[in-house]
């Protein structure tokens, strides 16, 4: 019995002693500092709720509205759009190739909310609507400068009539008045002329050869060379200032802002058209027999190369929204292209019977400009025209639409600028015009981004004028390339953070809210029921 007792009493006192080594508490060894690892992190599904309504409490109409552009995107109708898509797709699943068991537990889990995937559903929908307010604000906040267009005094006077001499000797300041030049360069002209994406540098390129680059801030000459024996159809800037690519008369060749000559790109064969897709390190050409090609600037590698089967084309541009490239042909027609698809996305009859001379797209509105001198504009979003306009001096040769929607027009030795109204609804009157005598006919007609300047390449050379209200006033440096002002060491820093957030060729499509977004379940059906809504929707 003695030896039972002291038995019993040593494992009571174990089990005290375990216990109170269990309720112990942990000690830091430096892998939490602070003790804060324990904690679960997150707000709760009603302090999200309460949190989402605080963001939107105390705004008027108007900051509401701008909230929701942020939110929904530039595309809001295809989002919501696709939200009803989606809820009908859960509504009307399909089940016939599942048994029964699955039926029921598909059944089942239709029953019951599944709280952990609502509840991070209501986060990321709260840090949506809150990074949105916080951009809304910034814009208030940031956008000081306002934006303006001449405006008539009273009914009997037209803003067309105001002289580029008037407006510099009268209106214009000093310092925007020197934008106002005529270059005569006759001996290798027609010359075109295009902008880099922050409007600090020019690029000149004369048909017979000439190639130069221009700093327009302090209207000197940065590089020239001549080409001998060359002809040169188009070039353009590509990620930056520092280099630029010139489609000449066997291949398409990249140079740098000294002249020299870095890449011969043979897999370009006879270009007659070239763009380039920031966001996306793409030079896109298109040539004599056809092809459109997808070369990438920053591999070297050619990602895709398509046939039109539309013969030779020499008009071709992006939609800045969601890099599609559309190219303009010679039977009437405007093919729209990416690189992820063979074929054509969309194909469309804008001008019947004459060829498309010339087009501009800008989000949703896309311009074009054919042989029987018709300027029409139309809806991506439905692929319907919306108006047009005639053209009486001559074919519109060169389109353009600025930062603020001021659409320019280059036809015979005429450039006619149309207010952004223009776009929506039919105006009676042109906003401003620009004749230039014995210069016909234009090749190109370019807006400087963030400045009231347009850049008109023609027979004779260059022209620079100046288009009240056409340009951005508030500069964001924080969009890569955009800054005329950047040094040497900002510009190295944004071509590496352009680099590191370069976008796949595969992400290009014609609605670019969808990336991000879940996958369809069943693409051929969905694609139906849009193109049900769509004709619904036209008639």
């Amino acid at each position: 019995r003695i030896l039972l007792i002291k038995m019993t009493n040593e494992r009571s006192e174990k089990n005290t002693s375990n216990k109170a080594k269990t309720t112990r508490p942990r000690q830091n060894r430096g892998g939490d500092p602070d003790g804060s690892l324990g904690i679960a992190r997150g707000l709760s599904p009603a302090e999200t709720k309460e949190r989402r309504t605080q963001v939107m409490e105390g705004r008027s109409e108007e900051e509401k509205q701008l909230v929701s552009q942020y939110l929904d995107g530039p595309h809001g109708f295809h989002s919501k759009q696709r939200q009803e898509l989606y809820q009908y797709d859960d509504a009307n699943m399909k089940t016939d190739n599942l048994r029964e068991p699955q039926k029921r537990a598909l059944a089942k889990r239709r029953g019951r909310e599944n709280k952990i995937v609502s509840h991070r559903l209501e986060r990321h929908e709260y840090a949506r609507l809150k990074a949105a307010a916080a951009a809304a604000d910034a814009q208030v906040v940031l956008h000081t400068e306002d934006h303006g267009l001449v405006e008539a005094e009273n009914d009997m006077e037209r803003t067309t009539g105001l002289s580029q001499v008037a407006l510099k000797n009268n209106h214009l300041s000093s310092q925007t008045a020197q934008h106002i030049y005529d270059l005569n360069l006759e001996n290798y002209s027609p010359y075109g002329m295009k902008y880099d994406r922050s409007g600090r540098c020019a690029l000149l390129f004369g048909q017979a050869g000439h190639v130069s680059m221009m700093d327009c801030h302090l209207r000197s000459l940065v590089t020239e060379f001549h080409l001998p024996h060359e002809r040169v159809r188009d070039a353009c800037f590509l990620h930056n200032s520092t280099m630029f690519a010139v489609a000449q008369k066997n291949h398409a060749y990249i140079y740098d802002n000294t002249g020299a000559e870095i890449h011969d790109l043979k897999d370009h064969v006879d270009p007659m058209a070239l763009d380039f897709l920031p966001h996306h390190w793409l030079l896109v050409s298109v040539g004599r027999s056809g092809w459109l090609k997808y070369h990438d600037t920053s591999t070297g590698e050619l990602v895709t190369q398509h046939r039109t089967r539309l013969g030779s084309c020499n008009v071709m541009r992006q939609n800045p929204s969601n890099a599609i490239m559309h190219l303009g042909h010679h039977n009437g027609t405007v093919t729209l292209w990416s690189p992820s698809s063979q074929a054509y996305l969309v194909k469309m009859l804008c001008h019947k019977g004459s060829p498309i001379t010339s087009l501009v797209v800008s989000d949703n509105v896309m311009v074009t400009g054919g042989a029987d001198r018709q300027i029409k504009v139309w809806d991506l979003r439905m692929y319907k025209q919306i108006h047009a306009y005639f053209s009486s001096a001559g074919v519109p040769t060169s389109l353009d639409i600025s930062q603020r929607g001021v659409l320019g027009v280059g036809h015979a030795g005429h450039a006619t600028f149309w207010r952004p109204e223009a776009l929506r609804v039919k105006e009676k009157d042109p906003y401003m015009h620009h004749q230039m005598q014995g210069c016909s006919p234009v090749q190109t007609l370019r807006f400087r981004p963030f400045e009231d300047v347009c850049g008109i390449g023609h027979f004779k050379g260059i022209s620079s004028i100046v288009i009240p209200g056409s340009g951005e006033p508030n500069l964001d440096t924080s969009e890569y390339n955009t800054n005329p002002f950047q040094d040497n060491k900002q510009r190295r820093e944004a071509e590496v953070r352009s680099l590191l957030d370069k976008l796949s060729p595969d992400m290009i499509c014609l609605d670019p809210d969808i990336v991000g977004t879940v996958e369809a379940s069943d693409p051929h059906l969905r694609q139906e029921r849009l193109q049900d809504m769509q004709e619904e929707a036209t008639n």
